[in-house]
């Protein structure tokens, strides 16, 4: 075994692996697997059997051994390794090497009806799911693609099916982001269900397509515009506020002033992606700055490492923050 203290030196680890067909499992259907931790780590592997030889600079090939060592202990306990659980796994480990990915991974927030495991992927994602079941009030900000919504409605009905609470209440703010809805056909719930789509999709993937109409007929899912719930008292259920950053700051006192006894809320919003008219102030910032250090609300902040959509929505998101930051620069000059 070759070792260096330079970081850029070339090293080569070996590991051996005490199951071989555990092994195998890890190494996936041709050596996929192994593949797909060659091209994200940016290392050579050679396998026979049950072994391994890892080779490449030092910092890439130490990362692909804890890598690959923390993925076979997770296979032993039963957790099925996909191509984008690598790509996960790895990512937090570049930025947090101590992090055991079982305490994320083995996390099971809700299987769904096609028996898939929901779980956290990151470990803001992980921060999250813990805020949500530790206080009534958690606001999870941050950009597109970070699971802020869909691991909230899984703990919706995660909590629905341990009867913890009675109904499931998903709500939007009906804003027009460019579209009139004036021009969209059908009354005006058919012109709101498009608002409300994003909300639905994730409980037909977690519940099955007859299953949620099942419930929503029942009353016990509400999916509904946000204007809908003034006036009410939203007691015993789990409340979802999405797209929260087009809420004015009265909508958005609105809301936090419906919840009841026995229940929680989940408020979840991208503060780059405002879409109010008229540069009218978003609910959801003027709420980041009033209501932190309250006890029982709890903010969680996500950032473009925590994606887990397709990679490029990664480079999407950097390129336009990155954008900004040279608007806002040029802007700033020019008051100079």
């Amino acid at each position: 075994m070759k070792t260096s203290v330079a970081l850029n030196s070339e090293t080569s680890r070996d590991l051996e692996f005490g199951d071989y067909s555990i092994a195998q499992i890890l190494f996936g259907d041709l050596n996929r697997n192994l593949q797909t931790v060659e091209q994200a780590a940016g290392v050579h592997i050679n396998a026979r059997g049950n072994s391994l030889q890892v080779q490449g600079k030092t910092h890439s090939v130490e990362l692909a051994v804890s890598l690959l060592e923390q993925l076979y202990g997770l296979v032993r306990k039963g957790y099925p390794v996909f191509s984008q659980d690598i790509a996960f796994g790895l990512k937090i480990l570049e930025s947090s090497p101590r992090t055991r990915l079982e305490e994320i991974f083995l996390d099971k927030v809700y299987i769904t009806a096609r028996n898939r495991v929901i779980s956290p992927k990151s470990v803001n994602q992980k921060r999250y799911i813990e805020a949500i079941r530790n206080n009534d009030i958690v606001f999870g900000i941050g950009p597109a693609g970070t699971g802020k919504t869909y691991l909230a409605v899984a703990m919706a009905v995660s909590a629905l099916a341990a009867e913890q609470v009675r109904t499931i209440i998903l709500t939007r703010p009906a804003v027009e982001a460019g579209e009139k809805l004036g021009f969209l056909p059908g009354d005006m719930a058919q012109k709101v269900d498009p608002y409300l789509r994003p909300l639905t999709d994730a409980l037909h993937d977690m519940l099955g397509v007859e299953r949620t109409q099942e419930l929503v007929e029942r009353g016990i899912i509400e999916v509904a515009p946000l204007a809908f719930m003034r006036g009410r008292t939203l007691n015993n259920g789990f409340i979802i506020l999405d797209e929260a950053q087009n809420t004015t700051r009265e909508q958005m006192k609105m809301f936090l002033t419906r919840i009841g006894f026995d229940s929680r809320a989940v408020i979840t919003g991208d503060i780059t992606q405002i879409d109010l008219p008229g540069g009218n102030p978003s609910g959801l910032v003027e709420a980041k700055r009033i209501l932190k250090g309250i006890g029982g609300i709890k903010f969680s902040q996500f950032t473009r490492s925590d994606v887990v959509r397709h990679p490029l929505v990664q480079e999407i998101i950097l390129a336009y923050e990155q954008q900004a930051g040279k608007t806002k620069k040029k802007s700033f000059t020019g008051r100079r």
